[in-house]
């Protein structure tokens, strides 16, 4: 199962020739959802061919470097003849404040658009193998991040062992890693924990948005397989990040340790490390001992199972 992560834009408020405002895209086999969406993101998912299907856009709050690419989007999708519906997921009591920004090109796209106001705790999306909660963050007006997080997979179908008990091969198979006890022949009975194994984790991706270090987040990215997280200064300039409602590099690295999570990758990226972006990897790897990653835009990465 497929959970494939392009970053779209990875640059902060100001926008510079190599990073574009913040988006980031998640396709989950068949479901494309859309992290942010910063102004040219649209040009983004052209340059980078991630498609255009999404079904669901989550917001991790209001301020322009985050939303000014929504309208156009729209507008492009309505020039295209879309039908299907849009899900624009957006922190609690913005959601007049997002439809005055659809309605600000004064047309109304030909396709529904529902706005869900989502806050922390809450699922904005609820799929049979994975949801989307929103998790408390720390900026400079409502804000919220978004954890995709899977259910957990069947257990291994031994079927060595299947065999040794006398389960014939086909069907039976399917019913006992259903976690369906089956009969055999002679009247035994076999039971699924005698041929399957402990249920395996599924994945956890994070995307913090802007913030400060949280709580929340660490909570929600404990033995997460991918935090994005907001790492806006270098040390450098740390006093800047508390004043501003951002992170420095080294405190998402902290948290990402503290919190367990196997890969961290670096986002909102100041246009003032232009040419000289390296030296906050460079301070997040001092702290955090896992990968750490200073992704560009349009950068891919393939989320595996914990256990391969």
């Amino acid at each position: 199962m497929s959970l494939h992560v392009t970053f779209l834009g990875t640059g902060g408020a100001v926008p510079s020739v190599r990073r574009n405002t913040s988006a980031l895209l998640v396709r989950r086999e068949g479901d494309r959802l859309l992290f942010d969406c910063g102004e040219g993101t649209q040009r983004q998912m052209m340059r980078f061919g991630t498609g255009f299907d999404v079904s669901h856009l989550f917001v991790s709050h209001m301020h322009g470097d985050h939303t000014l690419g929504i309208p156009g989007l729209l507008q492009t999708w309505d020039f295209n003849d879309r039908e299907a519906g849009l899900a624009i997921h957006v922190p609690n009591g913005e959601r007049r404040t997002m439809r005055n920004l659809l309605n600000g090109t004064g047309t109304e796209p030909g396709f529904p658009v529902r706005i869900n106001e989502v806050g922390p705790g809450d699922t904005a999306l609820d799929r049979e193998e994975y949801e989307v909660r929103a998790f408390e963050t720390e900026h400079r007006t409502r804000s919220v991040g978004y954890a995709l997080v899977e259910v957990d997979r069947k257990g291994r179908f031994d079927r060595e062992r299947a065999e040794e008990l006398g389960v014939p091969v086909g069907p039976k198979f399917s019913e006992l890693h259903e976690g369906n006890a089956v009969e055999l022949e002679d009247g035994t009975v076999v039971r699924p924990d005698q041929v399957v194994g402990d249920p395996r984790p599924g994945r956890t991706v994070v995307y913090s948005g802007d913030t400060r270090p949280t709580d929340a987040t660490e909570v929600v990215a404990e033995d997460a397989d991918l935090l994005v997280h907001d790492a806006t200064f270098a040390e450098a300039d740390a006093d800047r990040a508390p004043q501003t409602g951002h992170s420095t590099a080294a405190e998402a690295a902290e948290l990402a340790a503290r919190a367990g999570a196997k890969r961290l990758a670096l986002v909102h990226i100041s246009s003032r490390y232009a040419g000289r972006s390296s030296v906050l990897a460079e301070e997040a790897r001092a702290t955090f001992g896992g990968a750490v990653l200073l992704p560009d835009d349009g950068d891919e990465l393939e989320v595996p199972y914990p256990d391969g």
